[in-house]
């Protein structure tokens, strides 16, 4: 899936109050630190995952923890 694609599904799921996450989603697929998923993820799945990110700010762990769900196999 293209990242254009991915990222208009996560923005559906980012609340517009959330913007910053969002923002750091954006540029860390931008600089490479966030990878794509190999395989699709359900809606299901990504939904979870956004969820786990919003829950805190935007860190560096909180990136990590995201690459990882997003690509189990991402050496963040």
């Amino acid at each position: 899936m293209p990242i254009s694609a991915l990222l208009s599904r996560i923005r559906r799921l980012v609340p517009n109050t959330n913007a910053r996450h969002y923002d750091e989603i954006v540029r860390n697929f931008g600089v490479g630190a966030l990878r794509p998923p190999p395989t699709p993820m359900s809606d299901g799945e990504l939904a979870r995952a956004i969820a786990e990110f919003l829950k805190d700010a935007p860190t560096t762990e909180s990136v990590a923890a995201l690459g990882r769900r997003l690509d189990p196999t991402s050496p963040l």
